[in-house]
Order: C-alpha cells, then structure tokens, then sequence
C-alpha cells in the first residue's frame, strides 16, 4: 500500500498550475452519451475518479481513452448495454450521473444505486424525482434504479440544492419534448460548466449559474471540444497549505471569483491575497495565523469540500474558531487524526470548536476521504518531524499528482511504498 511522507516545516515558494476540476469534468464526461461521433474534453486530470467514469462508459459500449496528456476522447455511437454496474458506481458515486443522458437519448437505463459513503449517506431521492417529473417510469429493484419512457418538460422543484442532483435531470431534460422549468438548482460553477458543454453540443439552456434553470428540449445534440474549467478545490487547498506554512505561492490556469468565499477567509485569517484574471497569489510570510470561523453551504458560500482543509490552518492559528459542517453529517472523521498531530478539537453535533495550539507534530496518520486526505497534507506540511498519512488512494480521486506539484515548490514529501 502506498503512503506520503512529509517531513514539515519548510515554507512553500513558486508557482503551480492548477488542473482541471474533477467535479466538472465528472459530468462532462457522462454527458458524452447524449450525442453520437466523438466528443472531446480538454484539460482533464488523471485522476482515479475519471479513470472510473470512463470505465462505466466503456462497459455500455462507448469508446473512452485518454488520446493526449489531460484530453479523453469519447465515441457513444454505439452504446449496446445501458447498465451502470455496482462494481464499479460502488467505487465512485458520481457514476449515477449517466442515469440521465442513458434515459433522455435511449428512454431507458439500468443504474447501481451508489450506497452510502464515509462523509454521508448522500441520497438519490431528487434524482429519482426529477426523472419522473418529466415522465419516466422508475422501478427500484435488486440495487439498481430501472428507469424508462419518453420524456416531456416540466417544472421541477427541487426539495434541496443538489449538485449531482442538478446535472442529472439538467442532461435529462436537454432531450425532452418541451420546456423543462428546474427551480432549486444547484449554482456551483461546475453545474455551469456542464450546461455551457450542453449549450456547446446544441443544447438550449438558459438561467446558467442561477438557481432557476430553463430548458427547452432539442431533438437532437452533436459532438464538440471543449475544455473544463478549473478545479477550484485543488485552488483552495495549495492557498492554505501557502498560508498555514508562511509561504508564498502564485497559483496559475485558475479562476479566483469561483472561490471568493474562501480567499475572504484567507485574508481574514491574515494572508495578503492578490487577483488576477486566471491567476491568485497568497503571502503568508513573517505573518501570524488568525482563527477564523467558518459555516458550509451550497454555492456561492464556503463549500463544504474546503472545510477540512480550513480547519488545518485553524488548529495552528491564534485564538479560538468554529467550524459548522451544515452539508455532510459524517464530515468530521479528520479530527481524531488531526488530534495524533496535537491538535485541540471538540466536536459536538456538526459543529467544531478549534483553538490554535503552538505546533503540530508528525505522525502516523490515516486518511478517511478524498478532501481529509487534502487536510491533513497541509496539516503535516506544517508540522514538526515525520508524517506518514496511510490511504492515499482517497487522495488520488481528486488531486493530479498533488506530491509531485507541491515538491516543486519546496515541500519536503515522496510517494513511497509501505
């Protein structure tokens, strides 16, 4: 099994290029079942995640690779088997999100019910509902959603702001007969990342980045290039490993107002923050660390894939801060291992309480999810002696080659083999 060892306390100096966001190119890639001929994303990661979504598209039929470095080339011409197996929507839940193009372009699909997950149960009830809003018959047997019918438009309210939730029914709706009204919708610039791609394939999408999406349904869609924005999670995490190291970073092929929420943390925690159009710089040298408080929410507040990371800097921040999880129930399992490392963290209910101590010191350590993983870097970034953080596989689904960028900027950490 593989580790990071990380050996702490060596301010991070240089420039990183960001890569594409995983929870873009994730939908991008299911919407290639809606059309025939080849379609072709540009700056995508190589991540564990795409590698799975494009095994799923190859199981149906499609022929999915990646023909450049950061480009996956998919042909859907020819999808023979419209079935998302559990073995492998078990792996990654985001391989739900082919329910949608599979039932709008062949009227039918057969996907696994994805399960529960370590950071929560993260139903699929709004999937379920939108599909048969716009008509389709839904039975739910042996694990899997049987889904079938001709779709029509309608107006959909949706019950809670789902991102996945959103994109489902927003790939679904693009081929139904009439307008498709989605109310609730999620606002997460990776949502509309997805509807500009839709629009681009001829799709009629109009409301994009608001929460009222009207769509009105197109017989038919066509093959593009297009490129993905990029990952704003990947942004966030390098800035407050900057920042909790007294570092100094400028982080290229980013879009600072997709993240403002956390670079006004970032300032108020006492980093100088510098915008430019695709590009965000962060000093944190000969500068102390505040505690700043911090509560989640849907898009455009603190997202919830950043919180983990904040509250790394947190615990080596002066003062005292809390940390209210209101998206995920089980989203704190990054605590008990921030605590090995000296930190001083009480939980009760979804709220942490952080009050800063000195510093942090390495050890063993293991990772729970893909965003802990992020955590408790940074954490053993900043920390006295050795850090061994064991389960990196969680790592791999959402940051490209997350040792290899920060050891260019003067991290002291190797991939190794335990």
């Amino acid at each position: 099994m593989e580790q990071l060892k990380i050996i702490g306390g060596k301010g991070l100096e240089g420039e990183i290029a960001i890569s594409g966001a995983k929870n873009a190119v994730l939908p991008i890639l299911a919407a290639t079942l809606l059309v025939e001929g080849e379609t072709v994303i540009d700056n995508v990661p190589r991540l564990r995640d795409v590698h799975t979504l494009i095994e799923v598209l190859n199981a149906m039929g499609a022929k999915a690779a990646f023909t450049d470095e950061n480009q996956v080339t998919v042909d859907a011409s020819h999808i023979d088997n419209p079935v998302a197996p559990y073995e492998l929507v078990r792996t990654m839940r985001a391989s739900v999100l082919v329910l949608g193009p599979l039932l709008a372009r062949f009227g039918e699909a057969k996907v696994s019910l994805p399960g529960g997950c370590a950071i929560g149960a993260r139903p699929v009830d709004q999937h379920i509902k939108g599909m048969r809003a716009l008509g389709a018959e839904i039975d739910i047997e042996e694990g899997y959603i049987h889904a079938k019918g001709k779709l029509s438009g309608q107006r959909f309210v949706m019950d809670v702001v789902t991102v996945t939730g959103t994109e489902n029914i927003l790939m679904a709706a693009v081929l139904a007969k009439g307008t498709t009204i989605l109310e609730n919708a999620a606002r997460e610039p990776e949502v509309s990342d997805l509807a500009h791609l839709l629009n681009a394939m001829g799709a009629k999408i109009s409301g994009i980045g608001t929460a009222t999406l009207t769509i009105e349904g197109v017989e038919k869609l066509h093959p593009v290039r297009y490129s993905t924005l990029p990952d704003r999670i990947e942004t966030g995490t390098h800035l407050i490993a900057a920042a909790v190291t007294g570092g100094h970073l400028l982080l290229r092929r980013t879009t600072p107002t997709f993240l403002e929420a956390v670079l006004e943390k970032l300032e108020t925690a006492g980093s100088l923050i510098k915008r430019g159009t695709d590009t965000i710089e962060i000093d944190h040298r000969n500068r102390p660390l505040k505690a700043v408080s911090i509560r989640t929410a849907p898009y455009p507040a603190f997202p919830t894939d950043m919180q983990a990371q904040f509250m790394a800097l947190n615990c080596l921040a002066e003062g005292a801060a809390t940390m209210v999880e209101t998206i995920f129930e089980n989203r704190f399992m990054h605590v008990p291992e921030l605590s090995r490392m000296g930190a001083d963290i009480f939980v009760e209910g979804h709220t942490a309480t952080t009050r800063g101590v000195a510093k942090l010191s390495g050890a063993p350590v293991m990772a729970t999810d893909l965003r802990a993983s992020a955590c408790l870097v940074i954490a053993a970034l900043a920390a006295e002696g050795e850090t061994l953080i064991d389960r990196i596989y969680h790592l791999d689904r959402g940051y490209d080659g997350i040792e290899k960028k920060l050891r260019a900027v003067g991290a002291d950490i190797e991939r190794i083999r335990s």
